[in-house]
This record gives C-alpha cells, structure tokens and sequence, in this order.
C-alpha cells in the first residue's frame, strides 16, 4: 500500500472566549473535521458523531500534514480521547515547521496567497457562527477547503525547497523547507 499522508483540519463549536481561554481548547468541541488521505487519494467529513473513526485515521496515518494542528486541533480532539495524539502520530505541521525559522507563527492565508496565488475562503470564527446558525455544510465545505490549501502549500512546498509568505510589511519573502511528499 502507498504512504498514506493526510491532510487535516478541523472547526470548533465554540471560541476560546467561550470555554474560558485556549488552555481549554478540549471543551471547545469539534463541529466538523476533514481529511484528505493520499493513500485514497479523496475527502472524509467528520462530525461529532464520528470523531472516533477520524481519530483511528490520524493514528493510522503515516504522516498526518496540517497547519497548527498538533497544538490546536489535536488539543481539541483531547476532549474525545485519552490517547495524546501528538505523541501517537507522526506529524508535519506546516505552522511549526515556519514558525522555526520565521520566528513567529505565521497565518495559513498569508503562506497560501504568496504561494498559491489564493487564499482561504473564510476565518474559524466564521465557523464558529454557522454552528450556531446550524449552517454545517458551509462549515464542511470551508474545512475542506482549508484541508485543500494545505495540501496545495505542502506540495507546493515539497516541490520547489520553499514557500511564499507575506510578512506583516506586505513584502514577499521565500521560506526554504524540506518537505516530502508520499512516496518520495
């Protein structure tokens, strides 16, 4: 079987603000996760219902790929599992990865429209508001387009040793990186 990397993201039921601050981000709750696999070479959606078949994927995975998920996400995730998915998978976070030589954490639209040429479609506290709205399929089609970006900035990445990024000045820098791709 080919290396399977998935791409990952996933949106929230609520905001920090809402469960007292980031340090309660597993009370925050999943509304929709998303994965790409490489390996099925398509989309899984993921609602609450079923975060424990999305969680068997991140384990099974051999790399998964995301932008700030091992902090993030997966401290979302805590509020379903007992197991620390950041010591149980094997991980490439694009976030992290920039953050060592950038210095500071640089935001995925701004990697993505230097990059890419486009951006994201939407901000997480958009999300945040269709839950409430019950708007789940917009949530869904903006997380799948955030798992696309990613994936599009990984290979983009993995393919030419660096990406783009806009620095808080407005001014194009080159990131270099070393990343691979399935089966290389």
């Amino acid at each position: 079987m080919p290396q399977d990397f998935v791409y990952f993201d996933l949106e929230t039921q609520r905001s920090a603000n809402d469960v007292g601050g980031w340090s309660n981000k597993a009370d925050m709750g999943m509304s929709v996760g998303v994965t790409f696999s490489s390996a099925r070479g398509k989309y899984t959606i993921y609602d609450e219902s079923n975060v424990q078949d999305l969680i068997q994927e991140l384990l099974a995975a051999d790399l998964v790929v995301g932008f700030n998920h091992v902090s993030f996400d997966y401290g979302v995730l805590e509020g379903y599992t007992v197991l620390n998915l950041a010591e149980q998978t094997r991980n490439l976070d694009l976030m992290l990865d920039l953050e060592e030589q950038l210095e500071h954490r640089p935001k995925l639209e701004a990697v993505a429209s230097a990059s890419l040429g486009a951006g994201k479609t939407a901000v997480g506290t958009d999300a945040i508001k269709w839950w409430r709205e019950g708007r789940i399929l917009d949530i869904a089609e903006y997380c799948c387009f955030d798992v696309k970006v990613t994936k599009l900035v990984h290979e983009y990445g993995a393919n030419h040793g660096f990406v783009k990024y806009t620095n808080r000045f407005k001014q194009e820098e080159d990131v270099p990186v070393i990343w691979k791709l399935p089966g290389s």
